[in-house]
């Protein structure tokens, strides 16, 4: 076993009580011992340290039954199973006598309770494992004194402390108030990978009764006597803002109860990192029923004018930057047009090895190509929403939101009120993939509750979000690759951009793989505004940079999978630079498993296939995609996905993460674009936006897991980004012509 200290930070700290009942109450908030030098996820480099504090809450009762209480909320990524059962192990108690309950946001007893980056399960497992075998340790210890015999005599197992010598046995709920007298010890012993009973085994959702049956799960199911409902009307294009509002028609209408500006954030406010917000004045429409105010919105009429050029300073968790806004109303047309222009001019420079300058001189083939993206909107199944109850000076809201802590904060400093007369209940996300973390619309909520002194849930209709903004951003790629006369790769060049930031990862492979490599960004300003999107800005580059691959090494004479292997090989016996972000051995790893369970050397001949493998959020994948030409248009069949995350903590629900980010990434590379036409996007609701159907998921999906007792990393998000260059190289197999511009079928 290894010994760890349960105490790791200085705002560390661990807390024990009875219950008023006889049984045990632990409350634990410490930064977990992972090695946070590992990796180097672009994810997460511009995060503080104190974002990775683990928190748990853990109470026994009398009864033998367990509580534990999931910190982070729960956005389908099946947290609220998952990290409980890493408790639950370490403390040797059976699955079947564990309650699970959501933890309510407290930052005096919690810290940095968030979703996003992958990072939930990574940055949790050696904390939740202390949680649950620091509880265990004072469980021992309390029999033993209460048997007068050694502690190193005694074993648990499941839910029971056993002493095989005298054949004692007694249980947790029994020996609860007596081991919450106990100090929490100063280290524990935590578990042998070989020893988990629960880790590893698959379990099912602990919501999973609620969901199949209806039960009000999500933030847009909230109710309470008296609430109202709140709709907004913001600018129709981007460049614009509100000036003034007609209301009078709409409040004579029944059941309005009123009509009326607001400003989300006042002028001297300096937004933090998740305060992004389009329109900072908004028009609201109050009323008794959703059917009403729907109706009422119509009858509204706005008055914008166009937005001046702005410059405002920004924190960036205790760091400033400099954040321009142009004026202007922007278009999709001249977007690429500024792209094109831009990337021909002097970038900058993140990575430099060898002298590609003269590499590119001597290489016998050069094979240069751009690849561009549009901007994306989220679509979550569940339109943003958020029940708010501002009174006097205190504030209870209810609703999904993945950064709660730092909305707090700001909810706090807009409204008047103390933290601790706020609180925040999360509920389970009904869809989240980043645009949960900028929640103006909480703090739209909290406004319009505050104004109209009573309980208010502010909806977004489909149109309303879909037009709000905070998107995926617009990309551009120019790679440049020079081969010598024997097929290898000698140089390797990528330039990357977007609108308004760039998607580049200088560190990512194939660096450390070419002896001359060269990467360099620029970004174009825009008014749009834009944020996290499903693997932030891997999910362009692994679909650029595998078609890229693909294309190369059928330029130097190679199987795809065969010359990727090659490169890898080169990082690991002799890498190039520094800084690599990668392991080369990991990499090729899920490469030669999916070239096994795809059976890639001898594959169907009448299906046409892709290969792609990408690293992000500290993950590996690699998938082979198969499709089949049906009536001209491209049928997927299977996907076969070969993962190295470390170890899986619930089998079913990492497969089943795995299978929604391949069906995700489909619909998306296929038929996600969104468009703007001086300033006003080309599509507001599903009936223009194209999403991926049921019938169009593939007919199969395989999921391989690496085995190795390595620490988890993420899966949210690293199974998406891969699936865009497979899908990309299997259509140029079916149709003979490679893609340069997402979606494919636009």
């Amino acid at each position: 076993m290894t010994s760890f200290k349960t105490s790791i930070g200085r705002r560390a700290f661990i807390q024990n009580s009875s219950l008023a009942s006889g049984g045990l109450v632990l409350g634990f908030g410490f930064l977990n011992s992972c090695d946070l030098t590992q990796g180097n996820p672009l994810e997460t480099k511009n995060l503080p340290k104190e974002w990775f504090e683990i928190n748990s809450y853990l109470k026994i009762g009398e009864n033998g039954r367990v509580t534990i209480l999931s910190p982070n909320p729960e956005g389908g990524q099946n947290v609220k199973t998952s990290m409980p059962m890493i408790v639950a192990d370490e403390l040797d108690i059976d699955w079947k006598n564990v309650i699970v309950e959501q933890a309510p946001l407290d930052t005096a007893a919690f810290s940095f309770q968030f979703i996003g980056g992958s990072q939930g399960i990574r940055r949790g497992w050696q904390g939740l494992r202390m949680a649950g075998a620091s509880a265990k340790a004072m469980l021992k210890e309390a029999a033993a004194a209460l048997w007068n015999v050694e502690l190193a005599e005694l074993t648990t197992k499941s839910g029971l402390v056993v002493h095989e010598k005298s054949g004692k046995t007694i249980g947790y709920g029994d020996l609860a108030s007596l081991a919450a007298k106990r100090s929490v010890p100063e280290k524990v012993e935590l578990k042998k990978i070989k020893d988990f009973t629960l880790i590893g085994v698959s379990q099912k959702n602990v919501e999973i009764n609620n969901i199949v049956t209806g039960k009000p799960l999500f933030g847009i199911d909230t109710h309470r006597e008296g609430m109202l409902t709140a709709m907004l009307i913001h600018p129709p294009a981007f460049g614009l803002k509100l000036e003034s509002i007609d209301m009078n028609r709409a409040k004579s209408m029944p059941g309005i109860r009123d009509v009326f500006k607001i400003k989300v954030f006042n002028d001297d406010f300096e937004k933090k990192f998740f305060d992004t917000r389009t329109y900072n004045e908004v028009a609201v429409i109050v009323g008794e029923t959703t059917w009403q105010v729907m109706q009422a919105k119509k009858e509204v009429q706005i008055h914008s004018v166009p937005i001046e050029s702005t410059t405002e300073t920004r924190d960036r968790f205790g760091s400033k930057w400099e954040q321009h806004t142009p004026a202007g109303l922007e278009s999709t047309s001249d977007h690429y047009r500024l792209m094109e222009a831009r990337a021909k001019h002097p970038a900058q420079i993140r990575r430099k090895d060898g002298n590609p300058e003269a590499a590119f001189g001597s290489a016998a083939k050069i094979i240069e190509r751009t690849y561009t993206a549009p901007f994306l909107a989220h679509n979550c199944m569940e339109p943003m929403n958020f029940f708010a109850d501002v009174r006097g000076d205190k504030a209870e809201l209810i609703g999904p939101l993945q950064k709660p802590e730092f909305t707090e904060q700001t909810l706090s400093e807009r409204l008047g009120i103390p933290l601790e007369n706020i609180e925040i209940k999360m509920s389970r996300l009904g869809g989240g993939y980043g645009r949960r973390s900028y929640a103006h619309w909480l703090v739209e909520a909290a406004l319009i509750s505050q104004k109209m002194e009573a309980p208010v849930k502010l909806i977004y209709s489909r149109e309303d979000d879909m037009t709000y903004g905070i998107y995926r951003p617009s990309y551009q790629i120019k790679y440049k690759a020079g081969l010598d006369a024997n097929g290898q790769l000698i140089a390797f060049h990528v330039n990357a951009g977007g609108i308004p930031e760039s998607p580049i990862s200088e560190n990512r492979f194939p660096a450390g793989a070419v002896p001359n490599y060269l990467a360099e960004d620029w970004t174009i300003d825009s008014n749009i505004t834009v944020g996290s999107f499903r693997a932030p800005r891997s999910n362009f580059m692994a679909s650029a940079e595998q078609s890229f691959l693909d294309e190369v090494a059928e330029t130097a004479g190679k199987d795809p999978i065969a010359f990727r292997l090659e490169l890898l090989q080169n990082a690991q016996k002799q890498p190039v630079g520094k800084g690599n972000d990668y392991d080369p051995k990991r990499y090729a790893g899920v490469l030669e498993l999916v070239r096994e369970k795809s059976n890639w050397s001898h594959g169907a001949q009448s299906r046409h296939r892709g290969v792609s493998a990408y690293f992000c959020h500290n993950t590996y994948v690699a998938q082979v995609l198969e499709l089949e030409m049906e009536a001209g248009n491209p049928r997927v069949k299977k996907v076969v996905c070969a993962i190295d995350c470390g170890i899986v903590i619930n089998p079913d629900s990492a497969k089943n993460m795995a299978e929604g980010g391949v069906v995700d990434a489909i619909g998306t590379a296929l038929y996600g674009e969104l468009k703007f036409d001086q300033g006003k996007p080309d599509k507001n609701n599903f009936d223009t936006y194209r999403m991926i159907r049921m019938e169009e998921a593939p007919d199969a999906i395989e999921v391989h897991f690496v085995k190795n007792d390595l620490d988890p990393t993420g899966l949210g998000e690293p199974t998406y980004p891969p699936t865009f260059g497979a899908l990309a190289n299997a259509l140029y197999q079916a149709q003979g012509k490679r893609f340069y511009k997402q979606p494919f079928l636009g």
